[in-house]
């Protein structure tokens, strides 16, 4: 029987569509044996090989794996959790991001801003020959728990609960189950860091929204307008904030545009088209992006379907505020992935992008969230909630695909390499926004052609290890939310 069903391509926008020709799409292989307790990898099998981007080259995943239920329900069975199938047995040897979670329900509100978090953000460092961490402040989220307390950027902790971050410890002192805990503080003497007395204790709160428009500000400088925006996630619940940001920017008079995103890991595929679009210009001819999913799914689309174009409203129908430059400022380092790198690869062939920081991550594959809801080819969707199993909570956040510009280039898996190299700096950190912060004192040299006797030599360059950001459950997710049409022959 043909059903025609709406596909959720993300945490909130809708997937539907025109089929191409009248082959089913859906899940390979065999159904299991119903009394042999094995819904989740039953789940976790079907999904991975309907939608997962490298799911030919998975050699478990193929379609003729299976000769039968009796064998299909003994490999299942052979694993000793859904954790272990799915990242021991599932995952193609290049996948560095698809991830599997046992509540799909904490994971959609980590893509709408909303989490379980004290609002302080930072990155940790691993000491020089040593197993010991320390961390560095980068910024507080308002209206935290931390925003209360005398913590700011650029503080440094080397403990937590009188106990040393190391390597082996520091995931469950920081990221544990423990919703109250005190930071260790340290400071830097004599260009060592160096534990102190001070102590701060946070606490982590459940509904934490983040706006992930952290920055709008305009400076006139030897009379350029500059605007400066910092970015921190790319949010849909927030895509009105950001179009208001840039229409401040127009009522400024803004003509060259700093855009901070060396903290943001990505998020929303949607928002960073509406991004790109103010930036450069809403002619909805120009091609932003073209998608490549696996040969099941991509035969089953359009070129019509496949293709981004550049937007002139946002999904609320808000016009789009565009500053239609040529030229944009872009201040990127290695927790920069995903979607911010979207936007740099997306405008390149459009705009000069001038990127001042360090390489980027390097991630360039976006996902769609699974869960147990074969009636809807597994693909979660706010309107069909009633149709996931209730004994089964888990959700998958694959890689599906990848995402090509206008000039075919999708191949930086390796990260985008700056024009302008510049580590942030533990010594001189700054504060964000000012204008002798250094990498956005560096961007307006750059723009006023002033060099001035500004020195930008690196004391103590920060070496990340890893961040705050990389512990929640969107990490450095680039997500998929559009429409799109596609009919499924479920039988």
């Amino acid at each position: 029987m043909k059903k025609y069903i709406l596909l959720f391509i993300s945490a909130s926008i809708l997937f539907m569509g025109c089929k191409k020709n009248d082959d089913d799409l859906e899940p390979g292989g065999q159904n299991p044996d119903p009394n042999a307790n094995v819904d989740i990898e039953d789940f976790v099998w079907k999904s991975m090989n309907l939608w997962y981007f490298w799911q030919e080259e998975v050699s478990d995943l193929s379609d003729t794996r299976f000769s039968s239920s009796e064998e299909y329900t003994v490999y299942l069975q052979g694993f000793d959790s859904p954790e272990s199938f799915f990242y021991d047995d599932l995952l193609f040897s290049d996948d560095r991001f698809s991830f599997l979670t046992d509540d799909y329900e904490t994971l959609l509100n980590s893509f709408a801003g909303i989490s379980k978090s004290d609002g302080l953000e930072y990155g940790l460092i691993r000491f020089n020959d040593s197993d010991d961490v320390f961390g560095y402040v980068r910024y507080i989220v308002p209206n935290s728990d931390a925003s209360t307390k005398d913590i700011s950027r650029g503080d440094l902790f080397t403990g937590v609960d009188g106990q040393t971050l190391t390597i082996n410890n520091y995931v469950e002192l920081l990221f544990g189950d423990n919703d109250t805990y005190t930071l260790n503080m340290a400071a830097i003497e004599n260009n060592v860091i160096t534990p102190n007395d001070k102590e701060v204790t946070l606490t982590k709160m459940e509904g934490l929204v983040e706006n992930p428009v952290f920055i709008a500000k305009s400076f006139d400088i030897n009379g350029n307008k500059i605007g400066y925006l910092m970015y921190n996630r790319f949010t849909s619940n927030f895509d009105e904030e950001l179009n208001n940001a840039f229409g401040q920017f127009k009522s400024d008079g803004v003509t060259d545009l700093v855009l901070d995103m060396r903290y943001n890991p990505g998020g929303s595929v949607n928002s960073s088209r509406l991004l790109a679009s103010m930036v450069y210009g809403t002619n909805t001819n120009d091609l932003y992006i073209r998608q490549r999913w696996n040969n099941k799914v991509q035969s089953e689309l359009s070129s019509e379907q496949l293709d981004d174009y550049f937007a002139n409203q946002t999904g609320e129908g808000s016009p789009i505020n565009t500053l239609n430059l040529n030229k944009v400022y872009v201040l990127a380092t290695g927790s920069s992935a995903s979607a911010s790198e979207l936007v740099m690869n997306g405008l390149a062939p459009y705009v000069d992008i001038v990127h001042i920081g360090e390489t980027t991550r390097g991630k360039n594959e976006f996902s769609i969230t699974l869960v147990d809801n074969p009636s809807n080819s597994y693909v979660y969707n706010s309107s069909k909630e009633n149709g996931i199993n209730p004994e089964n909570s888990y959700g998958i956040q694959p890689l599906v695909g990848r995402n090509e510009n206008a000039d075919g280039f999708f191949d930086y898996t390796t990260g985008l390499v700056p024009q302008i190299e510049l580590e942030e700096d533990l010594a001189d950190l700054g504060i964000l926004g000012d204008i002798n912060e250094p990498l956005l004192a560096r961007a307006i040299q750059e723009i006023t052609g002033v060099s001035g006797k500004r020195d930008f030599t690196v004391k103590m360059p920060v070496k990340d290890m890893t961040n705050s950001k990389m512990f929640t459950l969107s990490k450095d997710n680039m997500y998929l939310d559009k429409e799109l049409n596609i009919n499924l022959n479920i039988q």
